[in-house]
């Protein structure tokens, strides 16, 4: 008899399923278990369990966001909206984001409307559309949450849109009636992160001419850039946002420093800067005790010099100087629950990391990091240590070999404390601390005087308006103390860029009563009569 002869290296149902008239079977179909192991291994869409076999992801820092979307896909995804009357994701956005109306033009394909919508209340709508926690913004108020399909997908829309309007290349212009009076004001922003990228579009869309960024970095972006991992966000995409920025006439001074020998409240004020923004962040690790002696070359970490390594050796354009990413091996042990500390999970394994544990006091019920970030950080395989606090570094030979932990508990009262009794040893590599950040520097709080500090570490600021204790010195994004994510920095930026408006015509003798009104992103486009 004959061997069956295929036509393909297909198994039998799909050849079946080619031929002109295809049969059904007369009988049951038998495969062993064995060999429905080894053929679902072909056609399984999601990663293996086993931790043994997982994809190595040494030096990958391709996207691996799950929101990306084709234009097949944002259509698809566009169509489902409801338009809702009350639209929760607006009022769920710190930017106050148009959502209903962007996804309404993308489901014309009005893509150029949908990007002059998102840009006009959000400049850094790129960004946000890759790095927003919409799980706990926009997409957590969606009314469709509840259905089967799920919410919609409004961060991936967004940066669908954005970057459709990226690849056209249209510069941000100013509408011709821009007139405003006291343009020449010598207004000065420290920092180019998120807050002053944004405080700095609005001004110069408002009319005014004599824009000022200092920063410290010889790279634009700020946390954007130096600490957000590339596969998360590129950095064209900052250094893109810049360039809209500086279409409207806004100065960049790199490598000048908030310092008492450099860049003051005082010598700013003195020298012509009628208003002051300040957007300089938390740059400063919080160590522990445990920590204090160790060094880099130990195995030891902060978040703050583990996280711009990384970015300086996988974000082309971003820095001048040819660093290479952290050579990490062996076992890695990450301490907190933050953000910051699942993107230092990611970024390990990046780095050459065989194993990550993600350790915190908490449970995993307490963890702080956002959804999208933690499930990242599981799908890759970073195991999770809950309730363990740092008792001890073990060193040997100059290097880190291991770590010890405290048990941790939550008494009656809901408080959180160790149990001296139960006690864990972890054998590791590397240690990476991202227990926050915060503003210790002397030197730099003497360089903000006479701003006034509170106890916790923050300086006095105004919340409705982002002004400060010293008038015409505004604070926002993270220094501020309000904001912990990208968006929230930026809606800063938007809200300190009005009332800094109104404190110069103030100033100047021309007081406004007006309710806040913002212009709106322009472009060439916008000029064009389309009138019959």
């Amino acid at each position: 008899m004959m061997a069956q002869v295929y036509l393909s290296k297909h198994c039998p149902d799909i050849e079946n399923i080619l031929r002109l008239n295809p049969k059904i079977n007369s009988h049951a179909t038998l495969l062993p278990t064995g060999a429905t192991k080894e053929i679902k291994k072909h056609w399984k869409r999601h990663q293996n369990k086993s931790c043994e076999k997982r994809c190595s992801l040494e030096k990958n820092f391709d996207d691996i966001k799950h929101t990306t979307l084709s234009e097949r896909g944002a259509l698809k995804e566009a169509s489902r909206c409801l338009k809702c009357a009350d639209a929760p994701c607006q009022k769920s956005c710190p930017t106050q984001l148009d959502i209903k109306s962007f996804i309404t033009s993308i489901s014309n394909r009005n893509y150029y409307g949908a990007a002059k919508a998102i840009f006009s209340d959000n400049p850094l709508g790129l960004t946000c559309g890759m790095v927003c926690p919409t799980s706990d913004l926009c997409v957590g108020g969606c009314n469709l949450y509840a259905s089967e399909e799920g919410p919609i997908n409004i961060g991936g829309l967004q940066q669908f849109a954005t970057e459709v309007f990226k690849a056209m290349g249209i510069p941000q212009t100013l509408p011709k009636d821009v007139r405003i009076h006291f343009s020449e004001t010598k207004i000065a922003l420290l920092g180019c992160g998120p807050a002053s990228i944004s405080c700095a579009t609005f001004l110069a869309r408002l009319g005014y001419k004599n824009i000022n960024i200092f920063e410290k970095q010889s790279f634009v972006g700020g946390l954007s850039s130096s600490e957000i991992p590339q596969f998360r966000l590129p950095f064209e995409v900052v250094a893109f946002e810049v360039e809209l920025l500086k279409d409207l006439g806004v100065q960049i001074h790199l490598e000048r420093s908030v310092a008492q020998d450099d860049l003051t409240i005082k010598g700013l004020q003195s020298d012509g800067f009628k208003a002051i923004f300040i957007g300089i962040g938390l740059p400063e690790p919080k160590i522990s005790p445990e920590f204090q002696f160790l060094t880099k070359e130990m195995g030891f970490y902060t978040s703050k010099n583990f996280l711009p390594e990384v970015a300086n050796g996988s974000k082309a354009g971003m820095c001048s100087c040819k660093n290479s990413i952290p050579i990490l091996y062996g076992t890695v042990i990450i301490l907190g629950a933050g953000d910051t500390a699942f993107d230092c999970a990611t970024s390990a394994l990046r780095c050459g990391a065989k194993k990550v544990f993600v350790i915190f006091r908490k449970g995993c019920n307490n963890i702080r990091a956002v959804q999208e970030e933690v499930e990242l950080a599981r799908e890759e395989q970073c195991e999770f240590l809950p309730f363990l606090s740092p008792k001890e570094v073990i060193v040997k030979g100059n290097k880190i070999v291991a770590m010890k932990f405290y048990r941790t508990e939550q008494d009656e009262d809901g408080n959180w404390i160790e149990d001296k009794e139960q006690t864990i040893r972890l054998k590791a590599n590397f240690v990476i601390s991202a227990f926050g950040s915060g503003l210790y520097d002397e030197n730099i709080q003497n360089a903000l005087h006479p701003i006034k500090f509170k106890e916790n570490g923050f300086p006095e600021v105004n919340l409705n308006t982002m002004e400060s204790n010293v008038p015409g010195v505004f604070i926002g994004g993270d220094l501020g103390g309000i904001s912990e994510t990208t968006v929230e920095s930026v809606n800063d930026g938007k809200t300190a860029a009005w009332f800094m408006h109104t404190y110069i015509q103030k100033l100047n003798g021309v007081p406004i009563t007006s309710p806040p009104k913002l212009p709106k992103f322009h472009t060439p486009i916008d000029d064009v009569d389309i009138s019959i």
